[in-house]
C-alpha cells in the first residue's frame, strides 16, 4: 500500500521513536501531523521531515494528558488535515524504578495520565472520523513490559498492559469496518526513555544499556511502517521486537 499523501498523525513526535517514525513516513511522501509538548524540538523534526520527502508537515504543541487541550487541538485543526489516515499513539514515558510501596505518586499519575488516559483521549478524538470515512489505521506503542512485569516497574508495566487491552478492545469494536488496529511492542530501545525514567540521571540511564546492543528508534519505526503498508485486507494485530540479547522484560544476556 502506498503511503504517499496519506495524513499520518504521530504523538510524542519530538524525539525518540516518534521522531524516527515521522522521518520514516516522510521518506514515503506522507503528510505529517506531528504533536508533542516540546515545540522547539518538534519544529526541528518537522524541518528534517520536509527535507526528507514529506509532502507537508503541520505541528501541534500538545500535552495528551490534557483532555481539553486534545479536544481543542482537533476543534481548530485546519480542514485539509482533518481526514487522518494513520494514527500513531506514541506519546508515553516511564518514571522511577521504585518498589511499589515506596513509589512516588506523582510519577504514577504522570505515567497513567500519559500512557493510558492520553492514549484514550487521542483515540477518541481521531477514530470516529476514520469510521465515518471508512478508512484508517491505528498503531499503538506498547512494550514487552505489558506482557511481563519486572521489579520496580509495576505501574509502568500496568500502563502498558492497559495499552494492550485497549488496543485489542478497539480492534474488536471496529470489527465490521475497514479500520485496522495494531500494537507494536518493543523491548529495550535506546532513546531518552531511561533518562526520562531517572529524571535526567545520565549515569544511571547509561547503565541500563550496558553490555547489550539495544534496538534503535529506527528499528521500531521500520516495524510500524511495515505494519501500515500491508495490503488493506491484512491487519497486523501485534508486533513484538527485542534485541537478540533480550528474551523478555526480565531476561537479558549482557556482555562483559
Amino acid at each position: 500500500m502506498t503511503l504517499k499523501g496519506k495524513i499520518v498523525f504521530i504523538t510524542g513526535a519530538s524525539a525518540g521513536i516518534g521522531a524516527a517514525t515521522a522521518l520514516a513516513f516522510a521518506a514515503e511522501g506522507a503528510r505529517l501531523l506531528l504533536a508533542a509538548r516540546r515545540a522547539d524540538k518538534l519544529a526541528q523534526v518537522a524541518s528534517i521531515a520536509l527535507e526528507g520527502g514529506a509532502e507537508a508537515v503541520h505541528c501541534i504543541g500538545l500535552d495528551v494528558r490534557n483532555r481539553e487541550a486534545v479536544a481543542q487541538a482537533f476543534a481548530v485543526l485546519p480542514a485539509e488535515w482533518a481526514a487522518i489516515d494513520i494514527l500513531v499513539n506514541n506519546a508515553g514515558l516511564s518514571r522511577g524504578l521504585d518498589k511499589l510501596y515506596q513509589g512516588k505518586i506523582e510519577d504514577w499519575e504522570e505515567m497513567l495520565d500519559t500512557n493510558v488516559k492520553g492514549l484514550l483521549y487521542v483515540t477518541r478524538a481521531v477514530v470516529p472520523g476514520m469510521v465515518e470515512r471508512g478508512r484508517g489505521h491505528v498503531v499503538n506503542l506498547g512494550s514487552t513490559a505489558g506482557e511481563l512485569t519486572y521489579p520496580g516497574g509495576a505501574v509502568y508495566c500496568a500502563s502498558k498492559a492497559a495499552e494492550r487491552a485497549i488496543n485489542d478492545g478497539l480492534r474488536q469494536d471496529v470489527l465490521g469496518t475497514p479500520i485496522r488496529v495494531t500494537t507494536v511492542d518493543p523491548g529495550m530501545v535506546e532513546t531518552d526513555f531511561s533518562l526520562v525514567r531517572f529524571h535526567g540521571d545520565a549515569e544511571r540511564a547509561a547503565k541500563v544499556y550496558k553490555g547489550v546492543k539495544p534496538l534503535t528508534a529506527e528499528d521500531v519505526a521500520d516495524a510500524i511502517l511495515w505494519a501500515v503498508s500491508r495490503p488493506q485486507h491484512v491487519n497486523i494485530a501485534r508486533i513484538q521486537l527485542t534485541p537478540v540479547q533480550q528474551a523478555n522484560s526480565l531476561l537479558f544476556h549482557r556482555e562483559p
